[in-house]
């Protein structure tokens, strides 16, 4: 038996691509004879495989050919040129509401799903249940999925996808539209699924998702590969490749060719910036340091558990900002995001910020204990309320300093602060008072 799920060999996808409406009637009245169009090609020569029970990531620009990709693994589009092997029953929740008749009602629309997959009518009784309580859209369930707001359409699809037991689950950027609760919810059942060997395929824009989940990923950058491989090495080179294409359109600007003489920054802004990974951000202002101190402004070259840590960050302003704001997150050793917060969040509103201005802002933390390992600290600015801010420079893994040991063992990842109540019994009768330790 095959251990593969997918295989593609060779695969390329065309769209003809007509300069006028009437040149494709032109072109069938011909019976193809004569073209009257240009091939567009969506996907060229992609050669891959994916391991069963393993979770595959795709990411890449808008319109690099990811959507085209999982359309023909999922069987809706056949490949121009090439060969595709699929090994196992598959779910695709590929658009919002994808595979729904709208003029259906949520209910007709999961037992038309079911049936197409394959499932009969019983098993889709049996199954109903949990896939309207995962879904939580209450009566609507019997309305038409047309009055359904795009929330509600993505919370029915996913909950159809995981709950007809998929051997492929194919997941395309649907879960951005959800809310929190949900996202999470989704989440924690793409986990399950995982540790139950289901085989996903996940394309997504969020790389804190794909980094958490993904196994193998692939770069698609204009319908080619651009890189495959281990995900934390692939996910690098896509943001450092997108840190240098903004640079780029940045430097093109006439107000960033114009150089201009900057004062000396003031004595307490930090100019020291230990590690770039990757940067991005419209640089509209830039972060100008980022240092660690204890709670006697030392610099900190491990963090220590119930510590008082500082992290102060500066920024200088290169245009205006009306509503700058300034925070940082805290990375695993995994590059998961970890932990993060910024002024706004604290609900410091810092002043508004001239070309040339400097603001420097430190972060009081009381370190919680932490497993021990290296956790690395992201600086950034931006511009803007936290419901649609500009991203101004953000820099990743700037500063990383290693945990030590506490007085005791951590279990997961960090240790609860924690007040232990033991009620206790002698002989049957209850002590008044208990014991109360801690």
């Amino acid at each position: 038996m095959s251990s593969l799920a997918a295989e593609f060999s060779g695969v390329s996808k065309s769209y003809p691509i007509y300069r006028n409406p009437g040149d494709r009637l032109k072109e069938i009245l011909t019976l193809h004879r004569k073209s009257f169009h240009e091939d567009f090609w969506a996907l060229r020569d992609i050669t891959f495989e994916i391991q069963k029970g393993s979770t595959f990531c795709i990411i890449g620009e808008n319109g690099s050919g990811k959507s085209t990709l999982l359309q023909i693994l999922a069987g809706i589009l056949p490949p121009t040129t090439g060969d595709v092997s699929v090994s196992g029953r598959i779910a695709a929740l590929l658009e919002l509401g994808s595979g729904f008749n709208p003029e259906f009602s949520g209910r007709d629309n999961v037992y038309l799903n079911g049936s197409i997959l394959g499932l009969s009518q019983k098993e889709m009784e049996r199954k109903f249940p949990q896939i309207e309580q995962f879904a939580e859209i209450g009566p609507f369930i019997d309305q038409p999925v047309k009055t359904y707001s795009s929330g509600m359409s993505v919370r029915l699809a996913f909950s159809v996808a995981i709950h007809v037991d998929p051997e492929i689950l194919l997941v395309d950027e649907a879960l951005a539209v959800g809310d929190i609760y949900f996202r999470q919810r989704c989440m924690r059942k793409v986990h399950e699924l995982r540790q139950r060997g289901v085989t996903i395929l996940f394309v997504s824009h969020s790389i804190g998702d794909v980094k958490e989940i993904g196994d193998r990923t692939m770069w698609l950058d204009h319908g080619r590969i651009r890189a495959i491989g281990d995900t934390g090495k692939v996910v690098a080179e896509y943001l450092a490749a997108m840190s240098q294409k903004d640079t780029a359109y940045l430097e093109l600007k006439p107000e960033n060719n114009a150089t201009q003489g900057q004062a000396p920054p003031p004595p307490e802004v930090v100019t020291h910036i230990p590690n770039i990974d990757h940067r991005h951000g419209d640089k509209r202002a830039e972060i100008a340091g980022i240092a660690i101190y204890d709670h006697e402004r030392r610099p900190l070259h491990m963090l220590l558990p119930e510590m008082k840590t500082i992290v102060r960050i500066s920024v200088r302003a290169n245009e205006y900002l009306s509503s700058p704001n300034i925070g940082f997150m805290m990375r695993n050793h995994m590059g998961v995001d970890f932990a993060g917060t910024n002024t706004l969040r604290e609900g410091v509103s810092l002043p508004s910020l001239h070309p040339g201005d400097y603001c420097t802002v430190d972060f009081h933390l009381d370190v919680p204990t932490l497993y021990p390992g290296n956790f690395s600290f992201s600086p950034a600015v931006a511009n803007g309320p936290l419901t649609e801010y500009q991203m101004c420079d953000w820099i990743d893994n700037a500063i990383t300093l290693q945990m030590g040991h506490g007085s005791g063992p951590v279990y997961g990842y960090l240790h609860l602060p924690c007040r232990v109540e033991v009620n206790a019994k002698l002989h049957g009768m209850a002590r008044p008072g208990g014991v109360i330790l801690g």
